[in-house]
């Protein structure tokens, strides 16, 4: 979910986005750049392959469109649009995953689209891809899910296991020199979710108050912690990174990750195969979050752009542009025909994707969200360091949360 910004495009980004919304004296400069749309994005590079091909479709029946896309990491995404869309600047879309929206929502550099866009523009998205933030939406989704599965190399794993001591049993059974029965991305708190959600535990309540100092957070911690110092079956150090790389060499017989990466695991050659992440030892499934990821308009747009930015957002979240690819991506649509075509109901990878989700939680899109995410990652890394126990470790971060939310609404 985390990516790393392509080097030397910070540098650049800047002049893309002033090029882009600056109008010369001239009406020849107006009318170029009412045609130039400018648009950062955070996807994978397959995803992003999907994205050109589909920009490509609306130039050829749009001629003299210029469109310019630039490629961010997520939490560079919204901080470089934060500073450059309060400066009057950066593009007219930013796409993105859905928990962007409160925080740019908030320092109002994102339209409220049910207002923007014309009646009714929202009724041809399935309701579980829309997140509505204060009565309004702020994005229109082109995919749902972002959820965390259970990938396995069918080489070494024949069936995904479905219980917790199934999956310890096996993950020990290959975990030998060289080889681990198991890796996740134990340095990110997007992952330790599924767990803390399958113990009964969430991230905050109704009201947006986080709720971490829990006994499902001490649960949570306490057992990801037990599979690699008390079982053994996972890496010492285990990043999002390292556990790629395992899992790419067949050094990892599972591991946790999300569709996104699921198409460069078959370009490596991994017989892969997915499933619901497994039964946790108290019985109840993990729950992974649920998201979706879309388009929302710059509230620096001109009027006379608007419209052309309107016409393309429109197109990217069509079922046409949804389509493309989306078997190969593991990604779902979001547009309710889309999400009902008949080829992908029968796809075995999109049909454990959706039920990953049903199992799964919707992640809240509340400003308070980045100040859980904040809080969790140092309070989770400490637990594996072995620095702190599962249980003052959720004291911690539910203390942290408590007054970094209180000192956020001053």
């Amino acid at each position: 979910m985390r990516r790393v910004l392509v080097p030397g495009l910070l540098a650049c980004c800047g002049l893309v986005a002033l090029s882009a919304l600056s109008c010369s004296p001239g009406g020849s400069g107006k009318a170029a750049a009412s045609k130039t749309i400018v648009i950062w994005e955070q996807m994978d590079p397959e995803e992003r392959a999907r994205f050109e091909a589909n920009l490509e479709t609306f130039r050829q029946t749009h001629p003299g469109v210029t469109i310019r896309h630039t490629p961010y990491e997520t939490e560079q995404l919204r901080t470089q649009f934060q500073t450059a869309a309060t400066a009057g600047s950066g593009p007219d879309l930013i796409f993105g995953p859905s928990d962007q929206v409160g925080p740019l929502s908030i320092l109002k550099t994102i339209q409220p689209l049910d207002q923007t866009l014309e009646q009714g523009f929202f009724d041809r998205f399935i309701p579980g891809s829309l997140d509505t933030l204060d009565g309004h939406l702020y994005a229109a989704p082109d995919q749902v899910g972002n959820h965390l599965v259970l990938c396995y190399n069918r080489k070494l794993v024949p069936h995904a296991p479905e219980t917790a001591a199934e999956f310890i049993a096996l993950a020990k059974r290959l975990t030998k020199p060289g080889q681990y029965g198991f890796a996740m991305n134990t340095t990110e708190p997007y992952w330790l979710v599924p767990f803390l959600g399958g113990y009964g535990g969430w991230v905050m309540d109704g009201q947006a108050r986080p709720t971490l100092d829990t006994p499902a957070m001490v649960e949570a911690l306490a057992f990801l912690k037990s599979l690699r110092d008390q079982h053994r079956v996972m890496p010492k150090e285990s990043d999002y990174q390292v556990t790629e790389t395992l899992f790419k060499e067949g050094k990892a017989a599972m591991i946790v990750n999300g569709p996104w990466s699921w198409s460069g695991y078959r370009k490596a050659g991994v017989d892969l195969g997915v499933a619901p992440i497994f039964r946790l030892p108290n019985g109840a499934w993990a729950k992974p979050m649920v998201a979706s990821k879309g388009y929302s308009i710059s509230v620096n747009v001109p009027k006379d752009r608007l419209p052309l930015v309107v016409e393309l957002m429109t197109f990217l979240t069509s079922p046409e542009a949804e389509l493309r690819s989306v078997r190969e991506l593991g990604i779902l649509p979001s547009h309710r025909d889309a999400y009902r075509d008949s080829t992908l109901l029968n796809d075995p990878f999109l049909l454990a994707s959706r039920q990953a989700i049903e199992q799964g939680g919707r992640m809240p899109v509340v400003p308070e969200m980045r100040v859980i995410w904040d809080v969790m990652r140092p309070e989770m890394q400490n637990v594996m360091n072995g620095v702190k126990t599962p249980a003052r470790a959720a004291r911690d971060m539910q203390q942290s949360a408590v007054a970094q939310i209180a000192g956020m609404k001053q």
